[in-house]
């Protein structure tokens, strides 16, 4: 569990990516489930885009996310969730304490 402090400094981050994931007709899917945990791999913060085509409301795909303990949702910004997960070995982001 990250504290407020340091989401905010995540937001930061990531307020200049563009999203990589987008979840889309399928929903949120076990293939996009490997894509966000494929992008987490090689990016640790990403941005992810419920379209309106998904069957999932955001806000369901926030919840659903928020349950898998591998990663951690930062924020929900109207139809876009940040999602952060440090690699295990020399993460890039250094979290303030």
């Amino acid at each position: 569990m990250m504290t407020g402090k340091q989401k905010r400094y995540l937001r930061s981050l990531a307020h200049s990516l563009k999203p990589v994931v987008q979840i889309g007709k399928q929903g949120l899917s076990r293939e996009t489930l490997v894509q966000i945990e494929k992008q987490l791999d090689d990016h640790e913060l990403i941005k992810v885009r419920v379209l309106e085509a998904s069957p999932q409301d955001h806000r369901e795909c926030n919840q659903a996310l928020e349950k898998n303990e591998s990663f951690e949702v930062v924020q929900l910004i109207g139809k876009t969730l940040v999602l952060y997960r440090p690699r295990p070995e020399n993460p890039t982001i250094q979290i303030p304490e």
